[in-house]
């Protein structure tokens, strides 16, 4: 049956059943596709060809675009089917695209939303827009002038926002003889090219996009061309399997309350299939609980998928709220502060390592730190760039590193685009000015032993336990962590002078004066945290060993980093004393004036208030300093290491 057959069921449906039209053309499948390649390569013309031959024009729109040839149009004053999608009078002056221009149109078989991207080079950040959702890339190349390095370009960041199909339209045959000889070599550049890039399969096509040849309807020009037209690939591909059924991913968008019996949470699928029933855990609190309903529209359904809008009710009362992830209890993604991501850079003013802009992730906005651009990618021939990656300028691509203010759930980007995206937001302007694909999260290297294998443990003839005899008390750290102004030097200095009065050896590490000598170099970024708090365990270790009592007193904000610090001296030898104080508290005291140049924006960050703060699950001892004095603190410190035999 033909497209005429297909248009007479569908004139005869519209008069005698319109309601049987609308779901027929509700239920079609939807097809995301791009044109991308370099200027004047024809991308516009091939999307007007697509729209005319397929008869989808309005007879006032054919009317105007017959007019506007005649003063616009490239081709002698025929019929210019680039008009059609060259909306901007800019565009139509110039012959060229500049923004991107959506269209809409269907066949009997599928429906389909195009983005005709811009070809000119400092476009390039509005290709990777209308890359970002697409299912397929039509890559046009001029055949006068082969594989250029605009075609080289655009083939690479398809590949970088996971797109996996691409039908390559070698256009302009008819410019060159309809040579056979042009279509193969310039096939065989391309697929040379991208030989190190991700596309699941890659299908060319010699076309004329200006006549039609091989677009919508075979053309006799190309009798050695046996494959399928243009159209007839679009409507044949099979993206199916691309969608991620089995990783469900629910963003909360909304928290439903119309009334006190009924509590929804309200979001997009991004990937998956959600069931009443399902076990799931709200991310990143990792609260537990079941699928009661499953709602669209109001009504209960079994189960929705990817990329419905749903909204869910939970069994159990926990905290959730927009910017929550909702997964599966045994299927959950990452949760992390750093990541590490490839970027497009899409601004004026390059990025700035060291700067805090604000990430745009699934539903969340959550403040992030640009840390150090790893490399760029010179996309001629895909190699990296090391010694240029000082910063990212407009349309550049790089891997980056980010540390978040809090933490956010998402996946790797090539696994589930939906949660592997973001977009990063200057803070000031509010403008876009970056896209990004999260590759993984961060790993720190564990501390595996000295660099050279030519250097041994020293062991010396007077053991630990000679010392600590010698002594009487054990080497034992006593490690106070809290927010800033929560009491720990305070504390910390009392506790010496306690212990200093029965006659104990103690010494107390303090933060500002370790970051004056021993840890100077190292500034507030969540590496150097943990390079700081690595350091002072292997201090403390070290005076351990002597037999002293280490009095730590740093805010060690992250609880990763206090777990490396227990190993590091030993869990029988480390105490943790949680400052248990209320951020008001502490912002009351003050002691040294940093709250008020925080709120006066002269830090940019400062953990509490910008940077996060993981207070401990299970800590040793927990005291309120809020109420506390910090004889008693000390005192009850005390008694502790009395309880664990560190003082006899």
């Amino acid at each position: 049956m033909g497209d005429h057959d297909y248009r007479v069921q569908d004139e005869d449906l519209i008069r005698d059943d319109i309601a049987g039209y609308l779901r027929k053309h509700e239920t079609k499948d939807l097809l995301r596709l791009l044109t991308c390649g370099s200027v004047d390569d024809g991308k516009s013309t091939l999307i007007g060809r697509l729209l005319y031959d397929s008869k989808m024009i309005y007879e006032d729109q054919l009317a105007a675009v017959t007019r506007d040839s005649k003063i616009h149009g490239t081709v002698g004053g025929d019929f210019d089917p680039a008009l059609l999608t060259d909306g901007l009078k800019a565009e139509r002056e110039q012959g060229i695209t500049i923004d991107v221009a959506y269209r809409y149109f269907s066949t009997a078989k599928r429906k389909f939303i195009i983005a005709d991207c811009p070809g000119h080079e400092q476009y390039t950040r509005n290709m990777a827009t209308g890359a970002s959702t697409a299912d397929l890339a039509v890559i046009i190349i001029d055949a006068r002038h082969g594989v250029v390095t605009q075609t080289k370009r655009h083939a690479f960041i398809c590949s970088l926002l996971g797109i996996k199909h691409v039908a390559v339209a070698i256009n302009k045959l008819d410019l060159v003889g309809w040579s056979e000889a042009v279509y193969d070599r310039i096939r065989e550049d391309f697929n040379a090219f991208v030989s190190r890039l991700a596309f699941a399969d890659i299908h060319f096509f010699p076309i004329c996009a200006l006549r039609g040849d091989n677009v919508v309807d075979p053309s006799e020009h190309t009798p050695w061309y046996d494959g399928a037209t243009l159209l007839h690939h679009m409507e044949n591909v099979n993206i199916a399997s691309d969608r991620n059924l089995i990783d469900m991913r629910l963003p909360v968008q909304y928290v439903m309350r119309p009334h006190l019996d009924f509590r929804g949470f309200a979001g997009t699928i991004a990937s998956g299939v959600v069931r009443a029933g399902d076990s799931v855990v709200s991310l990143p609190s990792r609260r537990h609980s079941r699928i009661k309903a499953v709602y669209v529209d109001g009504e209960p359904i079994a189960e929705a998928f990817a990329p419905m809008a749903v909204t869910v009710t939970l069994a159990d009362e926990i905290d959730v709220s927009r910017g929550d992830l909702l997964a599966p209890v045994h299927n959950v993604p990452t949760i992390g502060h750093d990541l590490e991501a490839m970027v497009v850079w899409m601004h004026e003013i390059p990025a700035e390592p060291g700067r805090t802009y604000l990430i745009k992730h699934t539903t969340n906005l959550v403040p992030g730190v640009l840390g150090a651009v790893r490399y760029k990618m010179d996309v001629d021939n895909l190699r990296k760039a090391p010694g240029e990656a000082h910063a990212l300028r407009l349309n550049e691509i790089g891997r980056v590193h980010l540390t978040m203010h809090r933490p956010i759930a998402f996946d790797p980007y090539d696994r589930n685009r939906a949660t592997g995206a973001f977009i990063i937001i200057d803070r000031v302007t509010n403008v876009t000015v970056g896209a990004g694909m999260i590759i993984d999260r961060v790993v720190r290297e564990p501390v595996q032993g000295p660099k050279s294998r030519h250097i041994a443990e020293a062991r010396g003839s007077v053991s630990r336990r000679d010392r600590e005899r010698r002594l009487g008390q054990r080497g034992f750290t006593v490690w106070l962590t809290g927010l800033s102004g929560s009491g720990k030097s305070t504390i910390a200095y009392e506790l010496e002078r306690q212990l200093a009065a029965e006659g104990r050896l103690c010494y107390v590490l303090d933060g500002d004066n370790i970051r004056h000598g021993l840890n100077s170099d190292l500034a507030f970024s969540a590496d150097d945290r943990a390079e700081n708090i690595r350091r002072i365990a292997e201090v403390a270790r070290l005076m351990n060993e002597v037999g002293v009592i280490v009095i730590s007193a740093f805010i060690s904000p992250y609880r990763a980093d206090r777990r490396r610090a227990r190993d590091i001296v030993g869990d029988g030898a480390f105490l943790e004393v949680h400052l248990d104080t209320p951020l008001a508290v502490c912002e009351a005291r003050d002691p040294k004036g940093l709250y008020r140049k925080v709120r006066a924006g002269e830090i940019p960050q400062f953990t509490g208030i910008t940077d996060p703060y993981e207070a401990p699950e299970a800590p040793e001892l927990r005291l309120e300093t809020a109420t506390l004095s910090a004889e008693r603190c000390a005192g009850e410190i005390v008694a502790a290491l009395r309880g664990r035999e560190v003082l006899p």
